[in-house]
């Protein structure tokens, strides 16, 4: 049910005619990473510019969702939608509160010092403010006796490098300054002094502006408890977000063209794909080169098990890949590349497919192939699809076919899985013969190119290998070879090698039927 509620979501954007769809998409464009920034908050990890870019784009949210509500009420039908959408203000609703009491300016330049517009909640730092501006004042109060003092009424503190309060004297006039000043700095000119009033005061002043920045990171960070209280219902919007996000993202795909709703169901143990394809080949692709589809029936109650064979490069793996591929996107709730399907709850996709050695740990690449595979028989149920490619390649093949036919035996008999298995071994397709009702043996069909092959022939003992034409197209029946010479053409391997192996490929054969 919940995956259909999903399926109805992406249907509803995907079809209705409303603008409030296009509305709502708009919003979620060009979005920060909330997520983050909202679990960096949390953490008290956070810079003033982040916070700063956080709460305002949830207040714009939560104001511009709010306007929406009337239309979403009337023109969003589908619970899901409908309900993550209206939760997201009332959610959001604490945040317009921190960012009235923020000053945007120093927000952005990181000026903690000027960061809280209306202090009446922040006694610390008002305090500290007014103490400073007391100083400030009495230095500016002291400045009449220091005309005095220099005889120059028009004397002015000056600022350089850094050092304030300053008094500039001429070094012509040097003579007037008291002895107990103190000379900070001086050029060929003018000498600058501090008087001793100055020095103490302007030591108290630095003092208690390093305080000052001291108690504004304390009440910043207290400033942030104080908004992590809001974070669960922070986080739940920022989730509701994600989902209408998801939703959108899904209906996006299912637009494109020749994507059906699946038919998704709890009880049956099946996978029904009319005509599906590849979504990633295909939209690859594009429109010149078409995927050819291919079909798929497996059932609980019926054939549950396809034997696939096949040239090689003929399309075996694309094709089991894309049937779970389907799987998985009907079961998270999107439209699929087919023109139907009907896909029953798996409880997990198992795959085992190409190769890899992890040499590190000692283990070759056979040895990965079998604990992968071991895994796959300890975890599947009968809820699970199965998909093993090629197992039992890379030892002798006596032993590879062995252990191929006994595991796929035990995903017939004991497991019961929804199982694809893609072999080079004829042997392992007898299987259809014994458990007839629940295998069925494929392969993807191709053309034997005769007239090329005969051209090419020449002199009657001279062997090469076939010419192959790829259909891509999934059939009943069994592949008695698998043209691996035609790879090995495609692949450049050189002529004369191609001959040999071509002439030994007929000669075994020879005595393989001679034996028969």
């Amino acid at each position: 049910s919940e995956i259909n509620a999903r399926l109805d979501a992406v249907s509803e954007i995907l079809l209705s005619e409303s603008s409030v769809f296009g509305q709502i998409r708009n919003l979620l464009c060009k979005l920060p990473d909330i997520e983050r920034g909202l679990c960096s908050v949390f953490h008290k990890k956070c810079s003033t510019q982040e916070f700063f870019l956080i709460v305002s784009t949830l207040s714009r949210l939560d104001l511009e969702i709010q306007a929406l509500v009337p239309v979403i009420h009337s023109h969003v039908k589908t619970p899901l939608l409908q309900n993550a959408l209206l939760e997201i203000p009332e959610l959001l609703s604490p945040v317009k509160h921190y960012l009235k009491i923020l000053n945007e300016e120093a927000a952005k330049t990181g000026d903690k010092t000027q960061l809280f517009k209306d202090l009446t909640d922040f006694p610390v730092i008002r305090k500290k403010k007014e103490e400073i501006l007391d100083v400030l004042s009495k230095i500016q109060l002291h400045l009449p006796d220091i005309r005095k003092q220099i005889k120059n009424p028009s004397a002015e503190y000056v600022t350089v490098s850094g050092q304030e309060f300053m008094v500039e004297v001429k070094n012509s006039h040097k003579s007037s300054v008291p002895s107990d000043w103190v000379m900070v700095s001086s050029t060929k000119a003018v000498s600058r002094f501090h008087s001793p009033f100055i020095i103490e005061n302007y030591r108290h002043l630095n003092q208690l502006r390093e305080q000052l920045v001291l108690d504004c990171s304390a009440e910043w960070l207290r400033f942030l408890d104080h908004f992590s209280e809001h974070y669960h219902p922070v986080s739940k919007a920022i989730g509701h977000l994600a989902t209408v996000d998801c939703l959108f993202s899904l209906a996006q795909v299912a637009k494109q063209g020749d994507y059906c709703r699946p038919t998704v169901q709890d009880n049956q143990r099946e996978i029904i794909i009319k005509n599906g394809r590849h979504p990633v080949i295909d939209a690859l692709l594009g429109e010149q080169d078409q995927y050819v589809p291919n079909t798929t029936n497996l059932s609980g109650d019926g054939e549950r098990v396809m034997i696939i064979t096949g040239p090689n490069m003929g399309g075996k793996s694309s094709y089991i890949k894309q049937v779970a591929l389907i799987t998985v996107m009907a079961q998270i709730g999107s439209y699929v590349p087919a023109e139907e399907a009907t896909v029953g709850v798996v409880d997990g996709i198992f795959t085992r497919m190409g190769a890899a050695d992890n040499i590190y740990k000692g283990r070759s690449t056979f040895m990965e192939e079998l604990t992968d595979t071991a895994e796959i028989i300890r975890k599947a149920t009968s809820r699970s699809l199965v998909i093993l490619d090629e197992l039992g390649r890379g030892t002798s093949t006596h032993d590879g076919i062995a252990i191929a036919y006994a595991t796929l035996e035990h995903f017939i008999r004991e497991v019961e899985s929804l199982t694809l298995f893609v072999t080079h071994y004829p042997s392992v397709c007898e299987l259809e013969k014994v458990y007839p009702d629940k295998v069925g043996n494929y392969h993807m069909a191709f053309l034997v190119n005769e007239e090329e092959s005969a051209e090419q022939k020449g002199s009657e003992d001279e062997e090469r290998p076939e010419f192959i034409t790829f259909l891509y197209q999934i059939t009943k029946g069994v592949s008695a070879r698998s043209y691996g010479l035609n790879v090995a053409k495609l692949a450049d391997i050189p002529e004369e090698i191609l001959k040999k192996a071509a002439h030994k490929s007929k000669e075994l054969e020879g005595i393989v039927n001679m034996k028969r």
